[in-house]
């Protein structure tokens, strides 16, 4: 029997879990395909990239949230899911984070890639809302934890801060599966852009209720 424990803001500790699941669920995300179109390679270089943009910046400046899971009442909690937010208040992709984590990227996407890759990281930042907002960088779930609805509870607390706060959520994804989920919790698409890197990049807003 597995029992779901109350998601909860992540800590140091937590990253090494965050880098896990993120990358298994992003596996098969046309973003992480492009990024890193070798099959051998891929999950162990989308690890990296979350553990670097999850240690440097998300975990300690933005807000991390993880849920766990346990096989029993006595098992030790295993990090299952997570969402990375950054609230209105904090850059958790700033330029201190950007200075830190540089010197890394080129190893890890490869130099015929990273101007691409850069590319791509100016779209999203030009296409969020120029109004405070709560930005979604990533939200996934280990497969194991798949129709559990961790992702849901994950994301519905989110929209619920936001709520609170009178704020949007903005969010982009380049799976045209995920726009459908994202539109049953009230989220639309504000736009989308056809890129010729990385395909067509969906922009998602949700105004608070």
């Amino acid at each position: 029997m597995i029992v779901t424990s109350t998601a909860r803001p992540a800590t140091p500790d937590d990253v090494a879990g965050v880098a896990r699941v993120l990358s298994r669920s992003a596996h098969e995300d046309p973003f992480f395909r492009w990024l890193f179109p070798d099959d051998e390679f891929r999950m162990a270089r989308t690890r990296r990239f979350f553990a670097l943009t999850a240690g440097f910046g998300y975990v300690p400046t933005g807000h991390t949230r993880v849920a766990e899971t346990r096989d029993d009442q006595d098992s030790a909690p295993v990090v299952r899911g997570a969402a990375l937010w950054a609230p209105p208040t904090a850059n958790p992709e700033g330029q201190l984070v950007s200075l830190r984590t540089w010197p890394h990227w080129g190893s890890l996407i490869g130099r015929a890639r990273l101007t691409a890759f850069v590319r791509v990281f100016a779209e999203w930042k030009l296409a969020a809302p120029q109004e405070p907002h709560l930005y979604l960088a990533a939200l996934g779930v280990d497969p194991a934890a798949a129709g559990t609805g961790m992702a849901g509870g994950l994301l519905a607390e989110g929209l619920d801060r936001a709520d609170s706060e009178g704020i949007p959520v903005f969010t982009q994804t380049l799976d045209d599966k995920t726009v459908g989920f994202y539109e049953r919790f009230g989220f639309r698409v504000s736009r989308e852009v056809e890129s010729p890197d990385a395909g067509t990049h969906y922009y998602l807003l949700r105004d608070p209720s």
